[in-house]
């Protein structure tokens, strides 16, 4: 199999390089793709995986799968312990239902705000600076909403660390870094749950 990797600061790639070592996996032959040159989008490319997107892992049989969650989830077929997925039926919905909210009210606003807000992509696309106002205002109302849940529990999905941490901090890295949509200082249970995971090995990945 090859994984077809990103070395820049992008979120979902960084999702499954975190994901494979919190598994240990470390075995995984990579490809780096350079996503600002564009070879993502090469012919070759996009035979393989037809959205462009990176990442993607290629399986030694040709097969493809092609989102970061989706691969993730292979990998924990394979290897199922230590469970990043949950073990019963409850923590693995929990689990599913907190990496879509993370994903549909964190991971979008920030990109739309990445995409028509960001003097790097204002070189790539024509920018709608009304949608990333508007984005940044979602993010307002979220980063409170997000607080409060972590001032009942340790980890996203409740009292144990699994793949909607992961998910959850590559878009706040991301956020914070890059982006330039921080969440305010004095949301304090943020703070403590983005130290805690920042001081994880994993998230050097």
């Amino acid at each position: 199999m090859k994984l077809y990797d990103a070395a820049m600061p992008a979120p979902n790639p960084r999702r499954v390089r975190m994901f494979l070592a919190e598994k240990n996996i470390a075995d995984v032959p990579r490809e780096q793709v350079n996503l600002r040159a564009g070879e993502s989008r090469s012919p070759e490319l996009m035979a393989k995986n037809i959205f462009g997107g990176i990442p993607f892992l290629e399986l030694d049989d040709g097969t493809v799968i092609g989102e970061s969650l989706a691969i993730c989830r292979y990998f924990e077929e394979l290897q199922p312990q230590p469970s990043l997925f949950g073990t019963s039926p409850l923590e693995k919905a929990t689990i599913d239902m907190w990496c879509r909210k993370m994903e549909l009210n964190f991971m979008v606003p920030v990109g739309q705000v990445w995409i028509h807000g960001h003097p790097l992509t204002a070189k790539l696309i024509a920018q709608v600076p009304e949608a990333a106002d508007f984005n940044r205002t979602r993010l307002g109302q979220f980063y409170p909403v997000l607080d409060s849940h972590l001032a009942n529990n340790d980890y996203i999905a409740g009292a144990n660390f699994s793949v909607a941490d992961i998910v959850a901090l590559s878009v706040m890295d991301f956020a914070c870094d890059l982006v330039g949509v921080p969440y305010d200082a004095e949301l304090l249970n943020i703070k403590r749950w983005h130290e805690l995971l920042r001081a994880r090995p994993s998230a050097a990945a």
